[in-house]
């Protein structure tokens, strides 16, 4: 008990120093365990993300990829083909497309060059709404949708300047109130979908276009010529997915004269292990030159991506932390050792041996560990779930980024023919991207997360500290106490 109640003692003998120590470590303590916290929990999300969508298959029209390329509309049958395909639990389709503002096409008062974007954001529309967009086009949107050069001859001759482009609104019809994915859609207000009837008036806006056009649950609004009510706002992540509306599958296809078409299936297996089969007999039922089945999604694996980034950032910064803390912990001990030469001197002179004295400056470094591990854990307490919310926003948002890169202009210089067909998903999804798929993440300190912590801490400590001690074994009492 001497040696516990000296270290103890000494642990504070200059409680300045004693005191800025443990706030130090408890600093980097605590970012460890605030990494730790998040590296689990992103963990946990990523199997949470595997097993609900992990063993969904997509299949879109063959060639066809954000409304661009070639392909034929999916249909019905091909629907009823996929769902009797052995090891296919069930089998959804949707329709995307897109509709133009109708004031902006009736007052623009031009004729659309064939081939090119349509005045009032008409490229690729398959009707029209009294909604207004609530994404502006900025530069690109109107270089890629204009109609050539600063200006254009309109239909009643002479020149006119180019009619102002306007981003189309994206509708994505479903049959049940579920995204493309199999996630529910995630309603701040209101209610969900119950009527699916090719006669349904019911809608779900996304957030921002509900604020552009001063929508609420209860709101009403046009889609070619049919009242729609608005029973739900939807928050899909970003402001262009929130730009959209979900309506009733037969109801699109009807306003849109495209019945029995659809833009793409999504295929749940009955096991990931069945998942590779049963592409290859989707592929087979429906035909390899009339569609493309893959396995996922663009979101799942965007959003898994993104989270296995935040899992390495947080295990090297973890890491980091703790030799960090390692680091604190060795200089503060060889400091302490070199001021108590003398003490060492007189302890060793009176029979103390290396190990008792090396025993002792360990225990020391341990009391302030432990203090500042105490702190820390409140730190990362309340500092887990701002880091694991930041480092998901912005690898997340690295990902869209290359997406959008990877897909920009692709509105442009395509031409407005085949309007029916313009509104296959986009790269990032067309209501729901890889936020909504990974939604919020939640974190604990939960008591094996801190005892795994303290335990890696405790020892990268030990280590700091037992280099110190080492050094008591060379100091020689004659020397000290000659000198004195």
């Amino acid at each position: 008990m001497g040696v516990v109640s000296r270290s103890v003692g000494n642990a504070f003998r200059n409680k300045v120093r004693s005191g800025a120590v443990v706030v130090i470590l408890a600093v980097a303590i605590g970012l460890a365990l605030a990494m730790l916290v998040a590296n689990q929990a992103v963990g946990s999300k990523v199997d949470s993300l595997k097993a609900s969508v992990g063993n969904n298959l997509t299949v879109n029209p063959a060639g066809s990829r954000g409304g661009l390329g070639g392909g034929n509309p999916l249909t019905t049958a091909d629907l009823t083909k996929a769902a009797a395909v052995q090891n296919v639990t069930s089998a959804t389709g949707t329709l995307s497309v897109r509709l133009s503002n109708s004031a902006a096409t009736t007052t623009s008062g031009t004729t659309p060059d064939s081939g090119r974007g349509e005045p009032g954001g008409r490229f690729g529309a398959s009707g029209t709404t009294s909604l207004e967009s609530a994404v502006a086009p900025g530069t690109l949107g109107q270089r890629n949708n204009s109609n050539g050069g600063s200006s254009s001859s309109g239909s009643t001759g002479g020149s006119t300047t180019t009619p102002t482009f306007s981003i189309p609104i994206q509708a994505t019809g479903v049959s049940t109130s579920t995204t493309a994915t199999g996630t529910a859609i995630n309603l701040t207000s209101g209610t969900a979908l119950t009527d699916f009837a090719d006669t349904s008036t019911q809608a779900l806006v996304g957030s921002t276009l509900a604020t552009k056009n001063n929508l609420k649950v209860g709101s009403t609004f046009t889609v070619q010529d049919r009242t729609m009510t608005v029973t739900g706002i939807f928050d899909a992540g970003d402001a262009f997915d929130n730009n959209g509306i979900y309506l009733p599958l037969a109801a699109t296809q009807t306003l849109t004269n495209q019945a029995g078409q659809l833009s793409s299936l999504t295929v749940v297996v009955n096991s990931i292990d069945n998942v590779a089969s049963t592409q290859t007999a989707l592929t087979s039922a429906l035909g390899a030159s009339n569609v493309d089945v893959t396995a996922g999604s663009a979101n799942l694996q965007s959003a898994i991506s993104s989270l296995g980034s935040v899992q390495s950032i947080s295990l090297i910064a973890f890491i980091a932390s703790l030799v960090t803390a390692g680091l604190i912990v060795l200089l503060i001990m060889i400091m302490v050792v070199r001021e108590r030469r003398r003490e060492i001197g007189v302890l060793k002179a009176i029979g103390a041996s290396n190990r008792t004295i090396g025993v002792q400056f360990v225990l020391e470094a341990m009391v302030l560990v432990v203090l500042g591990t105490v702190v820390g854990a409140v730190v990362a307490a309340f500092s887990s779930n701002p880091i694991v919310s930041a480092l998901v926003a912005g690898n997340t948002s690295s990902g869209n980024s290359a997406s959008s890169r990877a897909g920009g202009g692709g509105f442009g210089a395509g031409g407005g023919a085949g309007g029916g067909g313009g509104g296959f998903t986009r790269t990032r999804g067309a209501l729901s991207g890889a936020n909504q798929l990974i939604g919020t993440i939640s974190t604990s300190v939960g008591w094996q997360t801190l005892v795994l912590g303290i335990v890696g801490i405790l020892l990268i400590a030990a280590i700091g500290a037992l280099i110190p001690a080492l050094l008591t074994a060379k100091v020689r009492p004659i020397e000290v106490l000659r000198g004195e």
